[in-house]
């Protein structure tokens, strides 16, 4: 088997180097400005600490320490209507920070107002789970399990939910290859056949520039959709992009003035 050789150092490797160059920040403004706001990062601060707080595309960001997680969603949900957990997830900043973000989307229905609670912790520090405040929070936090290594203490049933139990790393971490690594590469050989028709069967192809247009039905090719195993040697006719027409839109009279703008 080939040696592994770590990829850790991905994110310090720029692809485009220009100093003249300055990424654009999204527009961000004082927590004041909003009364909603204003009034539940209040609420939060009263009991736990709040290390910084903007508005940012209409929603507030709240950045608190990890261990008050569960008191800060809690008082956002007894105490200020914050009654769905729509999202949590993770960002992978080992390389950059040796950190992990892990940031929790809440939605008070009332006001239909979005607030997002974000937190920062090291690679192998676990989090308090938020199971027993919002169901959804179980199968969530089992993909952040999953896909980042991101162990929540006081879960249920913490396993993963995307991956084999018995696969090796973190899809969703930056340090791991984009098309797998050696494990990944021999594993459903080893389940199916058994680790010794390796030198027979070979490792999974994982090569992106391998493009065959014969080994599909070619169900994507819009426009030039032809019945599976049909002769294509000649190339394929093609066919009219139909458009179904609605009571409220009528798409393929919007095809039509789009073909005429072109």
């Amino acid at each position: 088997m080939r040696k592994y050789t770590p990829k850790g150092n991905v994110q310090a490797k720029a692809y485009y180097n220009n100093r003249f160059w300055d990424a654009p920040r999204v527009p961000r403004s004082d927590v004041s400005e909003d009364a909603h706001f204003a009034k539940l990062l209040e609420t939060i601060k009263n009991s736990v600490e709040v290390k910084d707080a903007y508005v940012e595309i209409g929603q507030m960001v709240v950045h608190i320490n990890p261990e008050d997680n569960f008191k800060t969603l809690k008082i956002m949900k007894e105490q200020c209507s914050y009654a769905m957990c729509s999202e949590i997830t993770a960002v992978d900043y080992l390389d950059k920070d040796g950190e992990f973000e892990v940031l929790y989307q809440m939605l008070n229905l009332k006001k239909a107002k979005r607030t997002r609670v974000v937190t920062r912790i090291k690679e192998n520090q676990a989090i308090e789970s938020v199971v027993p405040l919002f169901d959804s929070a179980n199968f969530a936090e089992r993909e952040m399990f999953d896909m980042f290594g991101i162990v929540a203490n006081n879960h249920p049933m913490l396993k993963r939910i995307l991956m084999p139990e018995d696969w090796v790393g973190h899809p969703l971490r930056k340090s791991y290859p984009l098309h797998g690594d050696e494990a990944a590469q021999w594993y459903e050989v080893d389940k199916i056949f058994g680790k010794e028709y390796r030198d027979i069967i070979g490792p999974e192809n994982r090569d992106p520039s391998k493009i065959d247009r014969y080994d599909t039905k070619r169900f994507s090719r819009v426009g030039y959709e032809v019945p599976f195993g049909a002769d294509i040697s000649q190339g394929e006719k093609e066919t009219p992009i139909e458009y179904s027409d609605t009571l409220l839109v009528n798409y393929n009279k919007s095809s039509e003035q789009l073909d005429e703008r072109r």
